[in-house]
């Protein structure tokens, strides 16, 4: 359906329909007038050479010179061989009888021939002189015919001698119309030719933003709609105010979608606080007996080398548990060591035995001090998170790698594997609790990783390039304390 065709198709067909009605309707009117106006022209012609033959003939038809009456009446043809349509066809002069006295065509109207006899046209202007009033001048135009009669009578003193026919052929004068018709036609193809274009360009032009508003507006159930482009459209009328609302409309809904996933995010880290809560006081208790158990047997019991390296790791393994359990507690303060190389070392051997598992490479680089300002326990935390995950994440026999570095006054911690890719939908959801990070765990080791990054004043960042998928972590040295921290 027409009515159903875009804006941008509608408003220019509609503009180019008007354009064409009116050229025409302006073009027909024009050529309407011309032709009344070029008609009017050969009856005041005719009408002119009437009266002015009319007053000549008087003397000549007072003393019946017939041959002198007639060299009258064909004067005005020897002077003008060549018509142009707006000279008579001939000149009748009738007698009182209304019988043919005289004429410019004698072989066609013959002297004392009768009206009727010369024709249906001639009867029916015959016909029309019976009713005429004397001395009473018309102009006579006989149905289905092509000439035009102008009838004047021909009166001296009072007295009618008889009457002037100026018979006109009204085809004579249709080649001059043509041509003015013609011109007419070649403007008005001219005048289309110009605003039609036209027409068409700023039809495009103002509805194009239209279109593009729709556009934007049909996604508005599916998805926040993107802004428009701000140079489309830079005016200040009716349509430039809708540009603006939608872009301020487009900026409330974004906002709004931004506040609305803080605060299920919010909710999401509200129920894992009090989940984690719950469950502190529960794995507190049991791993301060066994920091007793084993406090006790380092004050009673001689330890051979490799024992007491063994007891040494599991008394640092249950410290990592106890921080990583007050870790999940956002408002928990913590009190750690500084972070040392041996540190690093530990998570190398804690992690070690998942590398082996799935025939993962691990590629180690520390370039740090001996000792750095940040909690020992925190780091180490985000660490083994990180590489677990990366290992977790590699193909079998994959690379895995670790890098840190000074970075100025910034610890900075790079982990990554050639494994799977991450998708956009969870780079989007990547630090929330349970996010299905991946197809095994819970989605809470790197929301761990955000949380201690947070109370470490730093930056975590996920990215992927070149089929390899990187975390880097970026902690300041400067937020942190002397001492322990």
């Amino acid at each position: 359906m027409f009515f159903n065709l875009s804006l941008r198709f509608k408003l220019p067909l509609w503009g180019s329909l008007l354009i064409v009605i009116t050229a025409l309707t302006l073009s027909l009117t024009f050529m309407g007038q011309a032709y009344d106006d070029l008609k009017q022209d050969v009856l005041r012609s005719s009408e002119d050479l009437g009266l002015t033959m009319s007053r000549a003939l008087i003397p000549l038809m007072l003393h019946d010179d017939m041959w002198l009456a007639f060299e009258m009446v064909s004067l005005p043809f020897q002077e003008n061989s060549h018509t142009d349509g707006m000279h008579a066809e001939s000149l009748i002069v009738l007698d009182p009888e209304r019988r043919v006295y005289v004429s410019s065509l004698p072989e066609r109207y013959p002297v004392l021939a009768e009206l009727p006899t010369l024709g249906r046209e001639f009867a029916y202007v015959d016909k029309s002189l019976g009713t005429l009033q004397e001395g009473e001048s018309k102009v006579l135009e006989p149905p289905d015919s092509s000439r035009l009669f102008i009838v004047l009578p021909i009166i001296a003193d009072g007295v009618t001698l008889g009457t002037l026919l100026v018979v006109h052929d009204t085809s004579s004068f249709w080649f001059r119309f043509l041509r003015l018709a013609d011109r007419a036609l070649w403007i008005t193809l001219i005048v289309l030719g110009v605003l039609l274009p036209i027409n068409w360009y700023w039809g495009q032009r103002m509805t194009r933003p239209l279109s593009l508003l729709a556009q934007h507006m049909e996604t508005i159930h599916h998805q926040l709609p993107e802004a428009l482009e701000p140079g489309i459209y830079e005016y200040g009328d009716e349509l430039g105010r809708l540009y603006k609302a939608f872009a301020e409309m487009v900026a409330q809904l974004k906002e709004k979608a931004l506040l609305e996933k803080q605060m299920i995010q919010s909710e999401r880290m509200a129920a894992v606080g009090r989940f984690t809560a719950s469950i502190a006081h529960e794995i507190n208790n049991p791993l301060g007996g066994m920091f007793n158990a084993i406090s006790t047997l380092k004050r009673h019991v001689s330890l051979d080398p490799v024992a007491q390296m063994t007891v040494s790791h599991l008394e640092r393994g249950l410290q990592q548990i106890r921080d990583t359990v007050a870790a999940l507690l956002v408002e928990a303060k913590l009190k750690s060591r500084f972070l040392i190389r041996q540190d690093f070392d530990d998570v190398r051997l804690l992690v070690t035995h998942e590398a082996h598992k799935k025939h993962v490479e691990l590629a180690w680089s520390i370039a740090t001090d001996e000792s750095l300002p940040l909690a020992s326990t925190l780091v180490r935390q985000i660490l083994i998170n990180l590489l677990l995950n990366a290992i977790q994440a590699a193909s079998d026999g994959g690379h895995v790698s670790l890098r840190a570095a000074m970075d100025g006054d910034n610890l900075l911690i790079r982990v990554e594997n050639d494994g799977k890719m991450l998708t956009p939908e969870q780079m989007g959801t990547l630090f929330e609790p349970f996010s299905r990070f991946s197809e095994q765990g819970n989605g809470l080791g790197l929301w761990i990783i955000y949380q201690i990054v947070q109370q470490l004043k730093g930056t975590v960042t996920a990215g992927t390039d070149a089929g390899i998928t990187h975390f880097l972590v970026l902690l300041p040295l400067t937020e942190q304390k002397d001492g322990n921290v």
